[in-house]
């Protein structure tokens, strides 16, 4: 791989992003024996009816398209849910041990790896990249990202927006010095929007839609052709090396895949569902249903290595310490059990 190197520190709030994962290793378990040891037979099989999965999701996630596509029903385990603003407080839970597995997207897993956090990607799909944006007012004068300079920007640091937003400065000639960053989690950042704190938002589905629809915001610019579109399962190691755990892992990355698939051929349903299980109108997920086509994805060269050169992007933006290696981070171990088609 080809690295960037800089000696540049970490620049604002994102220092935080990348410490708190760090802080949240000594929330740890310190080892004992596993919750669901009870699960595995003495011939060595696991009986899934007595394993509890721990699973961390996101407004509209896997919970509501498991939901919409009836995977939940048939499911052999339990699972304990456990719901996140975004991906980096969830990989910081899984840092922690306070979840087994969660579903994130391209980003959170970049800033985890650069803080040496317990965490292995184990399943992958892309999206496309139409509902990753940046959004505007609708009457605001900016007309394109070069004239982003100098404005005040919101967007969650450390999400897949972060790096749609580097991204398309880069693309247009400027550096992420050269905006006025705020650092807003979705919901104050739809706020601060909607009340003109903020001149332009960078985000993605169903918050797209959503600013669309209820703030009538104007797409500037989204993520075709320019971010790679991903999300990802990702997983704390020590729940992968349990047996019975790793087994619902199995299972459970193998259901994700197949429902996203049935998703792109079912989309009135997944989008009353997805609009049921968050409060958010039908019309609204319904676009951002619209606006994307899942395809479960292995996890090989090709995928590590887009993700490298993220990586690489935000090390040569001075926005991450220092050049790692993120194929470290991810496995293929998984992949049997994930159709791709």
């Amino acid at each position: 791989m080809k690295f960037f190197p800089t000696h540049r520190p970490l620049v604002g709030p994102l220092v935080a992003t990348v410490v708190a994962i760090v802080a949240s290793a000594s929330l740890s378990g310190c080892g004992g024996e596993s919750a669901n040891a009870a699960a595995v037979r003495d011939d060595g099989s696991v009986d899934l009816s007595k394993v509890t999965l721990t699973v961390g999701d996101q407004k509209g996630g896997s919970k509501a398209l498991l939901a919409a596509a009836g995977a939940l029903d048939t499911i052999p385990y339990r699972i304990k849910w456990k719901s996140f603003t975004s991906g980096p407080p969830l990989l910081e839970a899984l840092n922690a041990g306070a979840i087994d597995i969660g579903g994130v997207g391209n980003t959170p897993p970049l800033f985890a790896a650069a803080a040496k956090s317990k965490i292995e990607v184990v399943s992958g799909a892309t999206m496309g990249a139409k509902g990753d944006t940046i959004v505007v007012p609708k009457d605001s004068p900016i007309t394109s990202v070069a004239d982003l300079k100098g404005k005040k920007v919101a967007v969650a640091e450390g999400s897949s927006a972060n790096y749609n937003l580097l991204a398309q400065l880069a693309r247009a000639g400027l550096s992420y010095k050269d905006i006025d960053v705020k650092a807003l989690q979705p919901a104050d950042a739809l706020a601060a929007f909607t009340n003109k704190h903020v001149d332009a938002w960078a985000i993605w589905d169903p918050y797209t839609s959503q600013a669309e629809l209820e703030a009538k915001a104007r797409i500037l610019v989204d993520g075709s052709g320019l971010v790679n579109g991903m999300t990802f399962q990702a997983a704390n190691p020590d729940a992968l090396d349990d047996k019975a755990t790793s087994a619902a892992i199995k299972d459970y990355v193998s259901r994700i895949a197949k429902a996203q698939v049935w998703s792109n051929t079912h989309r009135d349903a997944w989008a009353k569902v997805w609009a049921e299980e968050t409060g958010l109108s039908d019309a609204v997920t319904r676009r951002a249903v619209d606006r994307r086509t899942a395809t479960p994805t292995p996890i090989n060269s090709d995928v590590t290595s887009s993700e490298q050169e993220m990586a690489d992007a935000f090390v040569k933006a001075g926005l991450l310490p220092k050049e790692f290696d993120v194929s470290k981070f991810f496995t293929d171990d998984y992949n049997s059990s994930v159709p791709t088609a």
